[in-house]
């Protein structure tokens, strides 16, 4: 009897290389995004935070926009750049507000991925966050 994890058929080198390539492309590494915002690279991009106002007021990712996925709509991003990249973040990993937030952005025409762990990987790995009172949401001006 084979293995359980040989039990269906292993994809060839070149299926994995787009398999894993298509998946990079849909999601963000915490270090990756704040290596970037350490060194100031920002342009092209925005985190943009899904949960609910009570937690984007308790900890965000350092310029980070609140956009809750409840209250995507056309007319609540009206005024939201469609040139960038928005990088939804939620919790964790057992939260699905990034996934939830993505979909309704990608649905409208934006450009998204998603951070990999959510915000308890981000502080976890020790990453910087904000926490003040709740920050209304903004458009990028850029």
């Amino acid at each position: 009897m084979k293995p359980r994890i040989l039990q269906f058929e292993t994809p060839t080198p070149n299926e994995a290389v787009t398999y894993f390539g298509r998946e990079l492309g849909f999601e963000v590494d915490p270090v990756d995004l704040a290596q970037d915002l350490a060194e100031g690279r920002t342009d092209g991009y925005v985190a943009a935070e899904t949960r609910g106002a009570e937690a984007y007021a308790r900890a965000r990712i350092p310029g980070a926009i609140h956009l809750p996925y409840r209250e995507i709509t056309e007319d609540s991003t009206r005024d939201l750049d469609k040139n960038l990249v928005y990088v939804c973040y939620c919790e964790s990993i057992h939260c699905n507000a990034a996934t939830q937030g993505a979909l309704r952005l990608s649905a409208l025409g934006f450009t998204v991925k998603r951070l990999s762990g959510g915000i308890t990987t981000w502080q976890n790995a020790g990453y910087p966050t904000d926490t003040a009172q709740l920050a209304p949401l903004r458009t990028l001006e850029r």
